[in-house]
């Protein structure tokens, strides 16, 4: 059997056998036994016989009240002792208002308690259970959040270690294509220098979004690591501690436990993915085909320096108006086309493009080599190339190869109209289009006319032998014109 606590002991003895708190003015009777003169005098109220001990039931002839001033000092004492013995043992497990031990813990309020404050007005009517039994019972639903919340962290971790694997991939492909693109661009010459800068940039967009988005993971990662890791440490800290304590503020200590949850970081998008997948598809692709636009290379050289125009017969072109999109207006002498907001009255025939703000040449080329000029001026809305004769009229058509029009576009930049489109680098805006059509070779090149240099070249074999026109697309801006140059 355990040894009994002195000091509980003495509570024990210091404790009105009424009220069960401790004496309050205590006096004596004949008997011996002592009470508080408050309580003593509430239980023979109103009795007419005579008085007995409520402890012993032993008659008292007079009632005669004794102060006990012993017991009184005595108690000062045991409240002393009492407070020194909880400070002792659980720090602040001491009630505030009434200095007494905290022993027990309120349901409703989730606090502890001592005795006095259960019996007062505020928490009379509330559940109240031993402090004990309420810190096990909450220890286990602490024990119960502990589990989540140390496989949310290693979720975590997880994701941090795949989000760095990921990215180091991703920068070891960027940076195997980067070496591709600077081995090949050093046979070429200064043309295709800008060509180089151009692809690198884009790649380095890749390479910062992918450390971008991988840097803040890491960081977001990281932050919701070391809260979590905080409030483990701090959980397991706090259910080491006394009840008393422990129980202090558990309803706040609970709402952290259950916002302890995590947030799923920012992963590499299926977009850049599928950009990353693209650009090295796109470069498989560019490599494969630099061995044939080598060889057109030298005619481009040649047109930028003069040497070889007199071998492109100059035609002049001038625009088929059965082939206006019926927004489009041509100039008297069809070298000029204007789009207006206004659809004109135009018959439906099967030669007009009805949805696409298209016009055709009325020359139509099936072998030889023709150049001729389009002045596009400051207009930022423009497509210019050839089309085949049968090009779809009718309805939304792509402007691509696979539809039979080969063209560059200006859209916010210069594009060249492949599949996918291709943006072009330039030195300065152009404001004349030079379109060289090779048929022979099945090519055609296009030239900045004003400085004489080389915009792009779809390779030899990528027009088919048949019957080609001239193509220009204009944009929906009013007032928007391009003109045939004589």
């Amino acid at each position: 059997m355990a040894a009994e606590n002195p000091v509980e002991r003495l509570q024990e003895e210091a404790t009105c056998p009424i009220c069960l708190e401790y004496f309050t003015e205590p006096v004596t009777l004949e008997c011996g036994h002592n009470f508080c003169r408050a309580c003593i005098s509430q239980c023979w109220e109103g009795s007419d016989t005579a008085a007995s001990c409520p402890q012993c039931r032993e008659t008292v002839q007079q009632r005669n009240l004794r102060p006990n001033r012993q017991l009184a000092n005595i108690l000062e004492l045991v409240k002393r002792l009492s407070l020194q013995a909880a400070k002792g043992t659980g720090g602040d497990g001491v009630c505030v208002e009434h200095q007494e031990a905290l022993k027990l813990f309120c349901e409703e309020d989730q606090t502890p308690i001592c005795v006095v404050c259960d019996r007062s007005r505020a928490h009379r009517a509330h559940t109240v259970v031993p402090i004990q039994e309420a810190a096990q019972e909450y220890k286990e639903r602490i024990q119960a959040y502990l589990k989540p919340l140390r496989k949310e962290r290693e979720k975590l971790l997880g994701l941090k270690a795949i989000g760095e694997g990921n990215s180091q991939e991703y920068l070891k492909q960027t940076q195997t294509e980067r070496q591709k693109i600077v081995s090949e661009f050093q046979q070429l010459q200064q043309f295709l220098e800008e060509q180089e800068r151009l692809l690198l940039a884009q790649l380095e967009k890749l390479d910062e979004e992918i450390v971008r988005i991988q840097n803040e993971n890491v960081s977001k990662l990281s932050e919701q690591i070391s809260r979590l890791s905080e409030l483990i440490s701090e959980m397991e800290g706090k259910c080491q501690k006394p009840a008393s304590e422990f129980l202090q503020d558990i309803r706040s200590t609970l709402n952290r436990c259950e916002k302890g949850k995590f947030q799923q970081p920012e992963e590499i998008s299926p977009e850049l993915e599928k950009r990353v997948s693209d650009f090295s598809q796109k470069m498989t692709v560019l490599l494969e085909t630099l061995g044939k636009f080598k060889d057109t290379l030298l005619s481009a050289l040649e047109m930028k320096r003069g040497g070889s125009l007199g071998t492109f017969r100059q035609a002049n072109v001038t625009l088929d108006p059965d082939t206006a999109h019926p927004n489009l207006i041509l100039s008297e002498d069809r070298k000029r086309v204007r789009w207006e907001d206004t659809r004109q009255r135009l018959p439906n025939n099967p030669e007009r493009f009805d949805t696409v703000f298209c016009v055709l040449g009325c020359e139509g080329f099936t072998s030889g080599r023709h150049c001729w000029e389009v002045e596009v001026g400051n207009e930022r809305c423009w497509a210019v190339g050839v089309a085949r004769e049968s090009v779809g009229r009718k309805g939304q058509i792509s402007r691509s190869p696979e539809e039979g029009i080969w063209a560059v576009e200006w859209l916010d930049q210069l594009w060249a109209l492949t599949s996918p489109v291709t943006p072009l680098p330039l030195s300065r805006f152009p404001s004349r289009i030079r379109v060289c059509l090779d048929c022979d070779r099945g090519q055609v090149t296009f030239i900045n006319a004003g400085d004489e240099a080389p915009i792009f070249t779809f390779p030899p074999g990528s027009v088919p032998r048949e019957r080609i026109r001239p193509w220009l697309w204009v944009v929906w801006t009013w007032g928007s014109q391009l003109s045939l140059c004589p």
